[in-house]
């Protein structure tokens, strides 16, 4: 009789549990989190990645936020390399030129010091408003390569 109402007891909070396991899952699916709101709304655009590779160093740029309802406009860098270092400052190399010639610098650079064969970031600018048709991202001096450039229309 003891194992008996042991038994039901069990069966009853393992019952309990997963009603309430599940009822838990169902109200987190249904309420996005604050990075799936933000990452949604930078999504809105899907930017094409460039990818440079010249003189045995590899460009990858990614635009991340390139609208006018962000305050930033931010792109996803990565450089990698076997043959150089990788010693830059990110914010002294990157000039962001729109389609009337107006040339900005970046604000900051989140991301792996400088140094090293492989380093990736966030280059971070102020938007550009007017809302610009194009926007050119040139980084300088890598790899023995004076200038780099990467365009993405945006209109």
């Amino acid at each position: 009789m003891k194992n008996t109402i042991i038994t039901i007891v069990a069966i009853a909070i393992l019952a309990i549990g997963f009603v309430l396991l599940y009822q838990n899952r169902s109200t987190v699916r249904e309420t996005p989190t604050a990075s799936e709101t933000v990452r949604q709304l930078s999504s809105s655009q899907q930017w094409e990645t460039k990818t440079e590779e010249e003189a045995g160093v590899t460009v990858v740029i990614t635009p991340l936020d390139l609208s006018p309802q962000f305050a930033e406009w931010k792109f996803d860098v990565g450089l990698n390399t076997h043959s150089v270092e990788l010693d830059q400052d990110m914010t002294r190399i990157a000039v962001l030129t729109d389609d009337r010639r107006n040339e900005y610098k970046p604000v900051a650079w989140d991301g792996v010091a400088p140094g090293g064969h492989h380093r990736e970031g966030v280059l971070i600018f102020r938007a550009v408003s007017p809302m610009p048709r194009s926007v050119e991202l040139t980084i300088k001096d890598i790899g023995g390569i004076p200038e780099r450039s990467f365009k993405w229309d945006l209109k």
